[in-house]
């Protein structure tokens, strides 16, 4: 009954005052006595104390103004102590010493936890059917997901559709029968929470969302382009920046490529959608070119017949007829040659014909005893005689002389 009735004080006391603030009006006449003031306050913190709140709490007066002494076991309760000496009649001031019991009370705080984990083991208990209920609901959507690929993959696959609009399907199915049964198992394991409230929930943080998720939702929207009509699939090499390798998936939010070297590259789709990409597998044939020279000494024409006949033996060239050979310029050491064919359009297609060719054009050449000159360099000296050197009439250096100085210079 104790405790109720401080509690009760305790409900009803008003706004804590300020500590020095006098009383509103100070009596003169028919003044309480300070001693009765002193017992009734006294028997009202022997109450407190019975019930913890206060500890060996002593009460001095004298001329309408208490002293407070002891210790509280929290501040509210110092505060409280406080309050209820300014309400007592003809109290005009008060100064609280009380001190707030420090100590840690080590018996209390295992109480106070044991009672948490207590409440939480009882609500996981009467919550349990309801959320075993919820993961049998998200086992099954797994497999209905699955499933639903599957059967999806088998009805595209008799209609002869593109690779990548087939994954479209496929995902966007799976990510609308993921949406359903995590709704279904949130509804199942919260029944407080409807599917309305949900999306209300959902309506409200749109905005907050958007901004926080806005790399995301780029990247979705630019697969789901990406996957509905796009020059590039499954299988393609293609070059993004300085990626270069063969696609092998394309998803939602991003899309896979093997670089040449064997390296996986997870390239965000919004880098895709937005930059320049080259389809080197667009077509099944690629052109090749490559530069060829000769001598000067050789005859142009034959020499381009030797050329064209080596490029049309190789087996990697496609279409015979569209190998060109065509004279390019005129170089320092050579007369070049474009030589251009077709072959096939992976990476791996190009460097095995390039080798081909290379080898079959220098083999022809060589059997044909036309010349693929190196680099020559040719010295001019204006005074060649303060090297050392003797020049005849002509103002050439000594060819002798030249051969025997030759390392000196």
């Amino acid at each position: 009954m104790t405790s109720v009735s401080l509690g009760q004080e305790a409900a009803e006391e008003e706004p804590v005052l300020e500590s020095n603030a006098p009383v509103d009006t100070v009596a003169v006449t028919d003044i309480v006595d300070d001693e009765a003031i002193r017992k009734r306050l006294s028997r009202i913190y022997s109450s407190a104390t019975e019930a913890g709140w206060l500890q060996g709490a002593e009460v001095q007066i004298s001329n309408g103004i208490v002293t407070l002494q002891g210790q509280a076991d929290t501040e509210e309760h110092r505060q409280w102590a406080e309050n209820v000496a300014r309400k007592t009649e003809d109290v005009v001031a008060v100064i609280n010493e009380l001190s707030v019991d420090s100590a840690v009370d080590l018996e209390s705080t295992r109480d106070v936890v044991s009672n948490s984990l207590g409440s939480l083991w009882t609500d996981f208990l009467k919550r349990s059917p309801l959320l075993l209920a919820a993961l049998l609901i998200v086992v099954i959507t797994s497999l209905l997901s699955k499933g639903v690929s599957w059967a999806t993959h088998r009805v595209l696959d008799r209609r002869g559709m593109r690779v990548s609009l087939k994954d479209l399907i496929n995902q966007m199915a799976s990510i609308a029968i993921w949406i359903v049964g995590l709704l279904v198992a949130t509804v199942v394991a919260f029944p407080g929470m409807t599917p309305s409230k949900a999306l209300t929930v959902l309506g409200l943080g749109s905005v907050a969302i958007g901004f926080a998720f806005k790399d995301i939702f780029e990247n979705f929207f630019a697969g789901v382009l990406i996957l509905w009509n796009y020059p590039f699939d499954r299988g393609d090499f293609i070059t993004c920046e300085e990626v270069t390798g063969e696609v092998k998936q394309v998803t939602i939010r991003n899309t896979i490529i093997r670089r040449l070297d064997g390296e996986l590259a997870v390239v965000p789709n919004a880098t895709l959608f937005k930059n320049n990409v080259d389809v080197l597998t667009s077509q099944p044939q690629r052109r090749v070119r490559i530069i060829c020279g000769v001598a000067y000494d050789e005859d142009v024409d034959a020499s381009r017949e030797v050329i064209l006949k080596a490029v049309q033996s190789c087996d990697s060239v496609q279409g015979k007829r569209t190998v060109e050979v065509f004279a390019q310029e005129f170089a320092s050491s050579s007369i070049n040659f474009e030589v251009a064919w077709w072959t096939g359009s992976k990476p791996v297609d190009l460097r095995r014909s390039r080798d081909e060719v290379v080898a079959a054009i220098k083999r022809e050449l060589d059997a044909a005893g036309i010349e693929i000159p190196f680099p020559y360099r040719t010295l001019t000296f204006k005074n060649p005689e303060h090297l050392g050197f003797r020049c005849d009439t002509s103002g050439q250096a000594d060819s002798a002389n030249m051969d025997n100085e030759g390392d000196d210079v």
